[in-house]
């Protein structure tokens, strides 16, 4: 064999030395993350992005809360700004009015029963039949619940609907000669009835001004800042104080139609609102 010189074996040791501490200097991907695909560097300094991403990578853009406006307005200021907005709406849905169908208070009285978690559509659907088989109180009082179960299936929660119709066409028969009463305080004690139901028979039944809050007004009165509520009673209230007793029926209406047409729940066309301008829920 040959031997080595000790100049050689010196350098070959030291270069292979330097290799080694060259390499441990070069960083390495941080433990507990993935390594980098070639190709494909990790973007530095770049937290991830909280809540929804919109399409393209950009954050969705999130509704102001009403309620976070509820206050900054005088009396006065929002009195005006509602009685503008009645004005936009009404020149929007000039034929906005009641969509259930009906001939007398007490059609529409079981229609508004019906509608509970019901579209106006599908009652309007079931009730032709329905009044031609029950035409009256009486004769829903003596109905057989079976019958009118299964007439009314359709409408979803049936049994309770049912349940509720024939109770309160007694209570008609029994305290009222028939008759649907023309006022609160006894439409409410009527059984199934509430003040939303109360007050669709008032405002388009008997032509006295009542305040209907459901799905839409509660929506759409919280995004004009016109109440920071949920409760319906206490919508009602707020909106007592600043909605002309005669535009009381008549803003269910709109609202409603609002609702349908142009600020829908899921994905509302704020650049199609004629109220863009005085919503401060909008986003344009």
């Amino acid at each position: 064999m040959k031997k080595l010189r000790k100049g050689s074996v010196s350098r070959r040791k030291a270069a292979s030395v330097a290799t080694r501490r060259k390499a441990a200097r070069k960083p390495g991907p941080a433990r507990g993350n993935p390594s980098p695909v070639k190709g494909k560097p990790v973007a530095k300094g770049k937290p991830a992005a909280k809540g929804k991403l919109a399409a393209k990578g950009k954050l969705a853009v999130k509704r102001k809360p009403a309620a976070a406006q509820r206050g900054t307005e005088t009396p006065l200021a929002a009195k005006q700004r509602v009685a503008t907005i009645l004005a936009r709406l009404e020149r929007a849905y000039p034929d906005a009015r009641c969509s259930l169908r009906h001939e007398t208070p007490f059609h529409l009285l079981i229609a508004t029963i019906l509608s509970a978690q019901c579209t106006d559509a599908r009652v309007n659907m079931v009730t032709p039949a329905l009044f031609a088989r029950f035409r009256d109180a009486h004769d829903f009082a003596g109905a057989d619940p079976l019958e009118l179960e299964e007439m009314i299936r359709s409408t979803g929660f049936f049994h309770n609907k049912a349940r509720n119709i024939i109770a309160c066409a007694h209570e008609l028969v029994q305290r009222h000669g028939g008759e649907v009463p023309a006022d609160l305080d006894s439409l409410v004690q009527l059984p199934g009835i509430g003040r939303k139901t109360a007050n669709v028979v008032l405002g388009n039944a008997f032509g006295i001004p009542g305040l209907v809050v459901d799905t839409h007004v509660t929506r759409i009165a919280n995004l004009l800042s016109l109440t920071a509520q949920q409760d319906p009673n206490k919508i009602e209230i707020d909106l007592m104080e600043v909605v002309p007793r005669d535009k009381w029926t008549d803003l269910a209406h709109l609202f409603i139609e609002h609702g349908r047409r142009v600020c829908v729940a899921r994905r509302p066309r704020c650049g199609e609102c004629v109220l863009n301008d005085l919503c401060p829920s909008s986003e344009v």
